[in-house]
Formats: C-alpha cells, structure tokens, sequence
C-alpha cells in the first residue's frame, strides 16, 4: 500500500502581503506572495477587517492554478500575537479566532493566519493549525525579572525561524533537539537572540534589548534615551521610529539593506564597515550573554536569518563567539516551509497539537 500524501496550505500574513505556499508532505508544489498596496490597507480600520479582502485574494489564486481545496489535508496559519502560548502546533478554535479578531495582544498582520487557516479548514471537515507564534514563552522565573518591578520581561521574539532550524540542525548531527543546549540568533530586519535548552527556549535577547539592526536601535542607554524623550525636540510616535523603523542601520547609514552597506565597504567607506562591524559584535556579545544562562554547556551556535547570506557578518560573528561552541549557519527566513514541516510532524503523529483554551 502506498504511503498517503499530505496537502498542506501555509499563510503567512504580512503587513502589505499575503504569502502562501501549498505542499505536498515536504515538497513546496506552490508558493506565491500576493501583494496589497498601502491604499488597500488603509482602507480598514483594524487588522481584523482585512480578512475577506485577503481571504477571497488567497482563494483567487488557487482559482487561477486550479487547485482543488478539497485536496487539503490540513491548513496553517502564522501564529499571531495571542497571550503566552506554549511552542510548538495548536489547534485553531473559535477561542483563538475570537481573541485574535476581537481582543488580539497587539495588532498585527500575523493575526489574521489563524483565522484565514481556520475558515478554510472548518467548512472542509479539516484541521486548522498555527505552529510557533510570536507569542511562545517558556522563559524560566528568574529570566522575568527586569530590575524594575513595574516592567516584567516578555518572550516576543522569532520563534518560528529559531526553532525550525534548531530541529534541522540537530537531526543533521543526528541528535535530538530535546537533547541539546543551542544559541540562535536571527538575524534579519530585526535582530534577536534565544538560547534553548532541552527543548525549551528558555531566555532571549529581544530585538529592543539587545543588538541593533538595519530598522532597529535594540540596546540604547537608559539615561539618554530618557534625556532624549523629555527634550522636546521629538513627540512619543517620533521616538518610537526612532527605535523601530528609523534606528540600527538607516539611522546612521541612511538604508535598511545589508546589500548596499556591503557594497559601500567593498568600496572603502570606512564608515560603513564600523557600524556594521558593531552590528555583528554586539550580535557576539548577545550571545555571549546567553551562554551564561546554560553556564557554558552550548552544544551548537546557529546564525540564520536573511543576513546570515552575508559571509562578511557572520564571520565578524564567528570570530568572536565559536570559542563557545562550533557555530553553524543557516541562512534564510523559511517561514511558510516550518509552518508545514510543523504541520506535518502533526499529522505524523511525532508532535501532539496543543488546545488554546486562554481567555
């Protein structure tokens, strides 16, 4: 008897597209990004309201390539920003789509991939899915504590991209993932850092605490940071691009891409090659700082993220931190392919799917 074949449809919400792929056990047979210019957004008030226009979007394209819904064996959302989820797959239910659409932690496009997964799924009898949301934590107590009461640490980090390539790298050496204490920095629009240990992801580095990257200020001191706000030169929404948008990179590079300052070092420009240089150092130094959560025990340091395609960064990295463990590199953000690799080990029966039940 041969063995059956998985149809999976991932989504993955973004803030101007749509990305999808379908696949067939782990081969992609499909993938496309449906674009939504600004004007369309901005149509809608709440990012919930967006969801029949990027629903009938979705739908129009497997119109276009014939494909047949029907087929689907299950269908995966990106998690979005839920209260504290554990890793791993869950369930969509009515709860989970109840409270991304109408009580959602923060408003954001990846909210809208449970609930376009599961009005899929539902009128075809089949499974709806999210698989490592933004949301997970699985800090341990002493990792909470900030050093100011009214602030508690919080676990919003890349999750999705972190995991998927601690379980690949694991299974390359032939080990478990359970097994092994790894550091993964993903390195892309934003830059975090996470140390896993035994399975779990038990701190981060956060993309405001720790390096900057080509949008973002991540660390900045304290007090001038304060200074700075009350000054009256800048208003609160000001201040915020600052740190995210208009920080890291574009603030002292004027432009996001790690392409153009690579050429622009290429070229000599001293200037750039300092600040990227300090982008990749504090990188190390957020390591670093992980590594004492394990005391030391790191059996893999792994870079991944779009950056990661740049050998001049993750070398400057290497130098610095393979004294600690081997460092491996896995370039890339393959979103769409570890929400169905996830799905899959699910329909395998190798993970078992959580149940939101959170108010």
């Amino acid at each position: 008897m041969s063995e059956i074949n998985n149809k999976i449809l991932a989504i993955n919400p973004g803030s101007t597209s749509t990305k999808i792929a379908i696949y067939e056990d782990a081969k992609e047979v499909w993938k496309k990004t449906i674009q939504h210019p600004s004007e369309e957004i901005e149509k809608y008030k709440n990012v919930a309201d967006q969801y029949s226009m990027r629903k009938e979007a979705l739908m129009s394209f497997l119109d276009e390539i014939n494909f047949d819904v029907k087929e689907l064996s299950a269908v995966v959302g990106r998690g979005g920003l839920l209260p504290p989820v554990k890793s791993g797959a869950y369930m969509v239910n009515e709860a989970m789509v109840e409270r991304l659409a109408k009580r959602p932690v923060v408003e954001h496009a990846s909210n809208l991939g449970a609930i376009i997964a599961y009005e899929i799924g539902k009128p075809l009898g089949i499974p709806a899915y999210i698989y490592d949301s933004v949301a997970v934590d699985e800090l341990e107590d002493i990792a909470r504590i900030s050093g100011m009461a009214e602030i508690k640490r919080e676990s919003f980090t890349h999750t999705l991209n972190m995991r998927a390539v601690g379980i690949k790298v694991a299974k390359d050496l032939d080990k478990s993932y359970e097994d092994m204490n790894m550091i993964i920095a993903h390195l892309g629009g934003g830059i975090s850092v996470s140390v896993h240990s035994k399975g779990k992801m038990i701190d981060i580095v956060s993309d405001d605490e720790g390096p900057f990257s080509p949008q973002r200020a991540g660390r900045v001191p304290c007090r001038q940071l304060i200074n700075l706000s009350y000054s009256g030169k800048y208003d609160k929404n000001t201040m915020k691009k600052k740190l995210r948008g208009k920080g890291g990179l574009v603030s002292y590079l004027d432009t996001n891409s790690a392409l153009e300052v690579t050429e622009r070092i290429n070229n000599g420009d001293k200037e750039a090659k300092l600040v990227f240089e300090a982008m990749a150092y504090q990188i190390a130094k957020a390591i670093g700082e992980l590594a004492t959560v394990v005391k030391g025990d790191v059996d893999r340091i792994i870079i991944t993220g779009g950056i990661a395609y740049s050998d001049m960064i993750t070398q400057w990295i290497k130098e610095r931190v393979e004294f600690i463990a081997p460092v491996e590199i896995v370039p890339g953000e393959n979103e769409l392919e570890s929400l169905v690799l996830g799905t899959l080990r699910v329909l395998k029966g190798e993970e078992k799917a959580h149940v939101y039940d959170l108010d």
